[in-house]
């Protein structure tokens, strides 16, 4: 008769065996399964600058547009102002003076009534966009200040006029109740800056992903303040080393789709995962850049990748083959901060530390 240990070994390998046949499955030893999907060619494309929108006077680190139907801008410079922008005439409606300059982040809501920003004041600070020239004044007061965070704030984002998402560098995402500044919920899995999340607005309203300098972005249920898949760091670390990221993750972006998403790292490289398989679809990295990612954004048909790099570039790859098929020229003269593609998918705008944001289509 066999040992309890002799039982033993046999359960191990026999995990083991199971263990390999579903990585097989998988594909976890393809880490660019989905350039073999589709044989075609990349074709490059053709985008070009339509407006240079120009009236800050430090290095703009944030911008995001205002909902689909809306062609306003917000966008958060050092030198102090949260300036909201026409993209069409490229004129300024609203420039909000800031309490403290050290901003990092900004965000517009889909209704286009509040914007919000924060950085290393540790506070998101709310404002309400006045309607008219007579209540002007109301905007350049702060909404409300919403103080709780022990670290800079990395990353905001509304989730409706009542709520709204924030990141930081004490390694947590909370969700506010904006009119009663008090906290939700709480998101305290990671253990490094969380320092980007992003919304599942089309799949799964109660769904959102996040960004850490840990090397690892978690998925997130709002509903249970749980995380439920992780995606690189430690937690894949059985794994073959082409499916996550060594360094920072600096930017996420869900897939227009709202099944995958993407990354942006201090690796020089971003990744697409997927959520129903659980694993790496594609990765993109180049030989000849080698510097860190800031941002990341899809086109609006999921065909395009937009990232802003450290060199001043603002490179386009092709999703599914995984090659560069634009670099938008003329390029800014400083690191590419921030890119973001319209809700209409119409246009994308970059915004760069040398004080300008460039429209393009």
């Amino acid at each position: 008769m066999s040992t309890n240990k002799e039982k033993i070994e046999r359960c191990k390998g026999d995990i083991e065996n199971l263990r390999e046949q579903i990585a097989k499955q998988r594909g976890e030893d393809d880490p660019v399964i989905l350039q073999g999907a589709v044989g075609a060619e990349a074709k490059k494309l053709d985008l070009k600058l339509r407006r240079t929108l120009k009236g800050h006077f430090g290095k703009i680190y944030a911008m995001h547009w205002s909902g689909a139907n809306s062609h306003q801008l917000v966008s958060a410079s050092q030198d102090g102002k949260l300036i909201i922008w026409d993209g069409n005439t490229t004129n300024k409606t609203h420039a909000i003076p800031l309490r403290s300059s050290w901003v990092m982040t900004c965000a517009y809501s889909d209704s286009g009534g509040l914007v919000a920003c924060g950085g290393l004041d540790n506070l998101c600070s709310v404002y309400k966009i006045a309607g008219s020239q007579a209540n002007a004044d109301q905007t350049r007061i702060a909404y409300r200040e919403l103080a709780q965070h022990e670290g800079y704030l990395s990353c905001c984002r509304f989730l409706d006029d009542k709520q709204i998402l924030t990141s930081s560098g004490d390694s947590t995402c909370l969700i506010w109740d904006i009119e009663n500044k008090t906290v939700k919920s709480t998101f305290s899995e990671h253990s490094g800056d969380v320092m980007s999340v992003s919304l599942n607005s089309t799949k799964d309203a109660n769904m959102f992903v996040s960004g850490s300098c840990d090397a690892s972005a978690k998925v997130w249920d709002i509903r249970s303040a749980k995380c439920v898949k992780t995606y690189g760091g430690n937690d894949f670390s059985e794994l073959v080393q082409d499916t996550f990221h060594e360094s920072d993750i600096n930017a996420v972006q869900f897939f227009p789709d709202g099944q995958s998403f993407g990354t942006g790292s201090d690796d020089a490289s971003c990744r697409l995962y997927d959520l129903r398989s659980y694993r790496q679809l594609n990765y993109y990295l180049s030989d000849k850049i080698l510097c860190g990612i800031t941002s990341i954004g899809f086109s609006h048909s999921g065909k395009y990748l937009f990232a802003g790099y450290d060199d001043f570039n603002c490179q386009v790859w092709d999703v599914i083959s995984a090659k560069i098929v634009a670099c938008l020229a003329p390029a800014h003269e400083n690191r590419v901060s921030c890119v973001g593609v319209h809700g209409s998918g119409k246009a994308l705008c970059t915004g760069s530390w040398d004080t300008t944001l460039k429209i393009w289509a």
